[in-house]
């Protein structure tokens, strides 16, 4: 722990600004929601990729996202073996606790973690398949999604596994018992969503067609 050092003097000096500014501006919003607590309408599983800005995109303001990020923006299936599972601890604390009504995966283009899969399974990463790499462990939960499309040409492989990713997420979710009950009972709804970072384009998963269109040509108004 003797290593462990203050922040860099470019952080202090944003957090002075914001704490001048934003916050001093909206101080009663602020008090309200650590007096109130949280009450997030949606729950976002998104990439952890620093260029994946899941407020900026939707213009949301602080409390009305429950936000979890991981590589690749992955759920595993649902195994109550004990374990440590931070992603599903996210989700059960998101539908259960919070009662959510909205659960989102969000994908993203040019995603590294999804190329560390494509690498992976095609045998050009074989530090990945070592039982001591944690992505490599975390990247076995697309390979089913690599064999839907490994004989796509090469160049269309990644953007296609990206959208794997979402729809394998998807697919794990509903293997939760509570997720389940809770969509029966109509009280939460699952959506795919997948953003191409430079273009600002935003796709959403259409279950009916198994793909992705613009978010612009949905016509939910949930």
């Amino acid at each position: 722990m003797h290593r462990v050092r203050p922040l860099p003097s470019f952080l202090v000096q944003r957090y002075n600004g914001w704490k001048a500014t934003t916050y001093a501006e909206n101080s009663a919003w602020y008090r309200r929601l650590a007096e109130e607590g949280q009450r997030p309408r949606a729950m976002v599983i998104s990439c952890c990729d620093s260029r994946v800005h899941v407020t900026s995109i939707f213009g949301a303001d602080q409390g009305e996202f429950f936000i979890h990020r991981n590589v690749a923006n992955l759920v595993p299936p649902y195994e109550p073996d004990g374990d440590h599972h931070g992603t599903s601890a996210a989700v059960e604390y998101a539908v259960t606790a919070l009662k959510v009504t909205h659960l989102i995966v969000l994908g993203h283009s040019n995603c590294g973690g999804v190329q560390g899969c494509l690498d992976m399974c095609s045998g050009k990463a074989p530090h990945l398949e070592e039982q001591s790499s944690f992505v490599g462990r975390w990247m076995d939960i697309l390979r089913p999604g690599y064999e839907r499309v490994r004989d796509l040409p090469e160049a269309d492989q990644p953007g296609a596994l990206e959208k794997e990713a979402v729809v394998t997420s998807l697919r794990n979710l509903m293997t939760f018992p509570f997720i389940q009950q809770s969509l029966d009972e109509e009280v939460l709804t699952l959506h795919g969503l997948w953003t191409d970072i430079g273009a600002g384009g935003l796709e959403y998963y259409d279950p009916t067609g198994n793909r992705f269109l613009p978010v612009s040509t949905s016509a939910s108004n949930v």
